[in-house]
């Protein structure tokens, strides 16, 4: 079965960089796109970042220049590298398939605080 479990959220004051990380099991993850989500407390898990099984890139406007999303195929992991943080940025962060979708696993919480 498809798994998929993010980590390395955690804490940080804004202006600050996290790397987060989405490892794959269960797929051929080389032939699939991959997203990372967001949801803030009390708002809809919105959309953040996107890219394709060739390598192309998609962001959120809000994002856009701050965010680097990129993929190891042979890590089967997918990442997110997220710099000059900001307190609208906190929110738990999930990945999921283009092509496929899993349940929501717990995601991981990033904090952005002064």
């Amino acid at each position: 079965q498809v798994q998929l479990v993010e980590s390395g959220g955690g804490l940080v004051q804004p202006g600050g960089s996290l790397r987060l990380s989405c490892a794959a099991s269960g797929i051929s993850f080389s032939i699939y796109g991959m997203h990372w989500y967001r949801q803030a407390p009390g708002n809809q898990r919105e959309l953040v970042a996107t890219v394709t099984r060739n390598g192309d890139t998609n962001y959120a406007g809000s994002v856009k220049g701050r965010f680097t999303i990129s993929r190891d195929n042979a890590k089967n992991t997918v990442y997110l590298q997220m710099n000059s943080l900001k307190p609208e940025d906190t929110a738990v962060y999930y990945c999921n398939g283009v092509e496929f979708k899993v349940a929501w696993g717990q995601g991981t919480q990033v904090i952005v605080s002064s």
